[in-house]
């Protein structure tokens, strides 16, 4: 039960990075998933780099996002992502 509460968290996690950085309608459930899940990886990995321990739930979901939202913004360096 605990992987599917951590999925719909991902899922929401990468929508509002899509909605922030403005890639909403070239994205659909599954990559608002994965952009979630590989941007919370990558947020808390650059949080830990520059000595961020977040702490409590308010500051993980901040770091979540952001790393989501630099994920999106590496994607567009690629040419992955277009802007809208």
């Amino acid at each position: 039960m605990h992987w599917i509460i951590s999925l719909a968290i991902g899922a929401f996690v990468g929508w509002l990075a899509s909605l922030v950085m403005k890639t909403d309608d070239q994205m659909g459930c599954i990559a608002n998933l994965l952009v979630g899940i590989g941007g919370s990886l990558l947020g808390y990995f650059v949080a830990g780099l520059l000595g961020i321990a977040p702490r409590g739930g308010l500051l993980r979901f901040a770091v979540a996002v952001g790393g989501a939202v630099l994920l999106i913004a590496i994607l567009r360096m690629l040419g992955i992502f277009k802007k809208s």
